[in-house]
């Protein structure tokens, strides 16, 4: 096994693990970008993962970035030509659906923080094999949730997860009181529709409630 790669990204970890919520974000208008960011750290979280799930997101993410305050990453990275994207737009961390060892091998050339999803321990031991002991459980509900997630995290005690797919406020405190959980993803303080209506205020008060709960 490789040495697990902690120098350049232990800031980032360290951020991440303090804002225990991660949102993740589909925008279709980079115009939009500034504000959103503006609504979430009004809110409370100064942090967001943009996904490449719209030809709006490296934009986003440059707009996001120049927003002080805020840690912005790239989601939905499925190729390492989108992990070059995301990073010369500003990206401080690529997360991707699964495993892909080539995403992962640019992420570290580009020296940024890299959480591949896992859905099974063969995922987790390929993320092991390649140096990185945070991974993406997703999607979470589906896969089984905090049960499952409890279930895995006893052979890999040194593994930890940010859990994502199906996390709300009902289960968010659930979530975050299992050890080996670093911070939670999720859309709800997000949500397409208050995007797509531009209602910021949503934005910032949904993030606010989600913060109570912790």
């Amino acid at each position: 096994m490789t040495d697990v790669h902690h120098t350049e990204q232990t800031p980032v970890v360290e951020v991440v693990a303090a804002k225990k919520i991660v949102p993740v974000v589909v925008l279709e208008d980079a115009a939009d970008a500034s504000d959103l960011a503006d609504a979430l750290v009004a809110g409370g979280l100064g942090c967001a993962e943009v996904t490449f799930r719209t030809a709006a997101a490296a934009a986003a993410i440059a707009a996001m970035a120049e927003r002080p305050g805020m840690l912005v990453g790239a989601g939905t990275v499925l190729t390492a030509a989108q992990v070059d994207q995301a990073v010369d737009a500003g990206a401080q961390f690529i997360v991707s659906p699964g495993f892909s060892a080539t995403v992962v091998a640019r992420a570290q050339t580009r020296g940024v923080p890299v959480f591949p999803g896992v859905a099974s321990p063969s995922e987790i031991m390929q993320a092991l094999d390649a140096g990185l002991d945070i991974v993406k459980f997703f999607p979470a509900e589906q896969l089984g949730g905090v049960p499952m997630l409890k279930a895995l995290s006893a052979p890999f005690r040194n593994v930890r997860f940010i859990p994502t797919g199906g996390v709300n406020t009902a289960n968010l405190a659930s979530y975050l009181a299992v050890t080996s959980v670093l911070a939670v993803g999720g859309t709800w303080m997000v949500a397409p529709e208050l995007l797509a209506a531009r209602d910021w205020a949503a934005v910032t008060a949904r993030t606010k409630a989600a913060l109570e709960v912790l």
